[in-house]
């Protein structure tokens, strides 16, 4: 059932993030496609070491809000951007920011795992060497690796092709990938949607333990997911923030109708 929304739409928030406890603070955030206008006037604060999941039907700007926290939409053709992408106060359209710098602190981790066609050694060493990392390579590493809940797995197959492990592997060695340059933020867009349930519930388990030392934000096609792993959600629909709170009260008291429609199935 397709539904449009009104142009004076203001989006429902439920326990609104303190400013202090933002790492990421997006601010009418507007994004066009050539003529196609994919976000209108996205407004979010993300919390600090917390798990944020963005869900919506197929096209309703969710991945795209993803990608621009740390501008990956920069590098498609014809895209025009408007509004703000606030970093631990810094503004990341700012001219004089280098995205790549941006996307060191703002990791990456995206629907079908893709590791380099490279050692599973070097699959995680490539980022720090890249950004000039001076310390003990071999323990940072393995660091990494354990982080990812991956290094019993792997530590005799260092040398090894990483493409050689199995999909939830590979998911997870792209993680440790983006967790060995130090980020404080790691996007994921839909991590799971890939592979086996048994595979993604060891992701869903690693959500949650890495969100100790990092922010994440998620985008999820999988409602009961969302209400699993994330501590925050924001529903999205075409390209409209429609609400936002915590996961809890998201999934049971709806204040959106719209939100309500959605969660209970009877559209998306």
């Amino acid at each position: 059932m397709s539904q449009t929304v009104p142009e004076d739409h203001v989006t429902v928030r439920s326990d609104p993030v303190d400013a202090n406890d933002a790492v990421v603070a997006i601010e009418d955030l507007s994004l066009w496609y050539g003529d196609f206008q994919a976000l209108r006037d996205v407004s979010l604060t993300v919390p600090k070491n917390q798990v944020t999941a963005l869900i919506g039907a197929s096209g309703c700007g969710k991945s795209t809000l993803l990608r621009s926290v740390n501008r990956m939409n920069d590098l498609v053709p014809g895209v025009t951007v408007q509004g703000k992408i606030h970093y631990e106060g810094a503004d990341l359209y700012d001219p004089v920011v280098d995205p790549v710098e941006v996307r060191r602190r703002i990791g990456m981790v995206f629907q079908k795992p893709n590791p380099f066609p490279k050692s599973v050694y070097e699959n995680v060493a490539f980022g720090p060497r890249l950004h000039g990392f001076k310390g003990d390579m071999d323990a940072h590493v393995e660091t990494s690796l354990k982080r990812a809940a991956l290094w019993e797995e792997v530590q005799d197959k260092l040398q090894q092709s990483g493409l050689g492990l199995s999909g939830g592997q590979q998911q997870r060695l792209c993680i440790a990938r983006a967790m060995a340059t130090e980020p404080d933020v790691i996007l994921m867009d839909e991590p799971t949607s890939a592979l086996d349930p048994i595979a993604t519930d060891r992701i869903e388990e690693l959500i949650h333990e890495i969100k100790q030392d990092f922010t994440v934000i998620i985008v999820t096609h999988n409602m009961q997911q969302a209400g699993r792993v994330s501590d925050r959600t924001a529903f999205m629909h075409l390209g409209v923030l429609i609400e936002e709170g915590p996961t809890e009260r998201i999934f049971t008291n709806p204040q959106h109708e719209m939100t309500e429609r959605y969660i209970s199935g009877r559209f998306g």
